[in-house]
């Protein structure tokens, strides 16, 4: 098929983060890998990681909230501390990573954003930029991390660069939820895309060559996880989600990418959420399989040089709504993981929760700054010194939670 100009310049708005600029993606040195995922959608924490030895809890919560812990019913919540217990859907797959203390919950975690908008407070997240000035949407937070280490070997898990990774190097990405279709951009109109940039310069960076050279990143990407797939299902299916999709982050992390973004939807719960069973366990429990697969398959050795961080816009609101579910709210709980994490706490401030504590009456307050929390681990994890560090989060300070 043909494609005329203006298709041209369609497809290659869609296939333009692909593009290398000349940097090399060999197999990463020893050291330090770093992957986020983003739940959009704002996952309702306070049902995951909850406060079951608070009754202020209960109370606000009559028909979802989760019981009190109790080791002979396998569908109570897991106790982690006096005041905290962990949804029994995460029993098989994310609490051996507690017992191994190798996963840390920070509550009271977010951003100052108090727009409650999915689309307001996401872009929040990933620019990492301070509230209320101008907002530069081509500075994203894991793009200026890539560049403040320099030796990255970035990736982003994702159908189209998010906004994170936009500006600075150049970063391929890959959505593996496509991988057993055929690729997004046959090889010839990539080739014709290519051809259309051939001699055109983005300062000193060729875009025919980076273009080309990005869809040769994407295409090998493609190949190598669509081969095992197939050689693993016998032919049948492609199993679909991101239970699938993490051992095949954990494996070209192991070989390949250090600095890597995913994000899993779904978790907007407005209507019937349910508790111990029911929608949200459902997806809680196919993340917490996936994070479990994403460990084993990066292997040991790279497991112990790796973080995982979980985040979400925003919490949901602390008391349950007439539908049975959660609005949107502003604190959240986020997860660091790793094979060298500080874990089996619950870690950074927290408060007694009752109406007078929750923000405005209604949800989690914030009490540690993401890009704090974000920033305190890439400096302990990748020795970023305060210079560099104030151009990944600027007119933020670092707080060091003893993570990593």
């Amino acid at each position: 098929m043909l494609l005329d100009r203006r298709e041209l310049i369609a497809a290659a708005a869609i296939v333009a983060p692909l593009v290398i600029a000349g940097r090399a993606f060999a197999a990463p040195q020893a050291g330090s890998r770093m992957l986020v995922v983003f739940l959009r959608g704002a996952y309702d924490a306070v049902n995951i990681i909850a406060p079951t030895g608070s009754d202020f809890y209960h109370i606000s919560r009559p028909t979802i909230a989760l019981g009190k812990p109790n080791p002979t019913d396998p569908n109570a919540p897991i106790a982690l501390d006096a005041d905290w217990s962990l949804h029994p859907a995460l029993r098989e797959s994310i609490y051996p990573l507690w017992q191994k203390k190798q996963i840390a919950f920070i509550p009271f975690v977010g951003t100052d954003d108090m727009s409650r908008s999915h689309f307001e407070t996401q872009d929040t997240i990933e620019l990492g930029q301070p509230i209320g000035g101008h907002r530069n949407y081509n500075s994203g937070f894991m793009a200026r991390l890539a560049s403040a280490l320099g030796r990255d070997k970035p990736i982003s898990f994702t159908d189209q660069l998010p906004l994170c990774f936009r500006g600075g190097p150049v970063i391929p990405n890959v959505a593996l939820a496509a991988v057993g279709s055929k690729p997004a951009v046959p090889s010839k109109d990539a080739a014709l895309i290519a051809a259309m940039y051939q001699g055109q310069h983005n300062g000193a960076n060729d875009l025919g060559g980076s273009v080309a050279k990005g869809f040769q990143v994407r295409d090998a990407v493609f190949k190598t996880v669509d081969e095992e797939m197939k050689q693993a299902s016998r032919g049948a299916v492609s199993p679909k989600g991101f239970e699938a999709s993490a051992r095949h982050i954990g494996r070209l992390m192991r070989d390949q990418f250090n600095l890597a973004f995913v994000d899993v939807g779904g978790w907007d719960t407005h209507v019937n959420q349910g508790g111990a069973q029911g929608y949200l366990a459902t997806h809680i429990g196919e993340l917490g399989r996936g994070l479990a697969g994403f460990a084993n398959e990066i292997g040991a050795d790279a497991w112990r040089n790796t973080t995982v961080v979980v985040v979400s816009e925003f919490g949901r609101t602390f008391h349950e709504n007439g539908d049975k579910g959660t609005d949107h709210g502003h604190g959240s709980i986020y997860w660091v993981m790793g094979g060298g994490v500080h874990g089996g706490r619950m870690a950074g401030p927290q408060v007694a929760l009752s109406q007078a504590t929750l923000n405005q009456g209604r949800d989690l307050p914030v009490l540690t700054d993401y890009r704090s929390m974000i920033g305190g681990l890439a400096a302990r994890q990748f020795g970023l010194g305060g210079d560099r560090l104030a151009t990944v989060f600027p007119a933020v300070k670092p707080v060091d939670l003893s993570l990593a």
